[in-house]
Formats: structure tokens, sequence, C-alpha cells
């Protein structure tokens, strides 16, 4: 699978460790993608890919750690 240019073929997807356990809002990232953070929906694997730019991911990791999006 080819999404916005980047290979996912061999990617090793993970759940986010800020999914919850019961099956709803669950994101999946993939990791050893160089300069890119793959992002997917976790009930629907073969869905869309959101493909976000290293750069970008880690400053809205931190906003996420630092309790600046509410539910």
């Amino acid at each position: 699978m080819v999404t916005n240019g980047v290979d996912l073929g061999a990617a090793i997807w993970r759940t986010s460790s800020y999914s919850n356990g019961t099956g709803g809002d669950c994101v999946e990232v993939a990791d050893g993608c160089v300069g890119v953070v793959p992002v997917r929906d976790s009930k629907v694997p073969g869905g869309a890919v959101v493909v976000v730019s290293a750069g970008a991911w880690a400053p809205f990791l931190g906003a996420v750690k630092a309790g600046g999006f509410g539910r």
C-alpha cells in the first residue's frame, strides 16, 4: 500500500497509548517510516491513512501530553 508517496506495505502498526481500551477512539501509528508518521483508525485498518510529517507530529504530541485537546 502506498499513501502520499509513502510505502506502507511493511508498516508495523501499534495502537496509540492515548487510545482507550474499550474499542472506541482507537488510533494506530506506524513506526519506522523516515520523516513521516502514518496514522489510521484501528477499527478500519484498510481505510484511509493520514501521513503527518515528523516535524508536525512532535509538537502535536506535546500538545496532547499537555492536555491541549479536550473532549
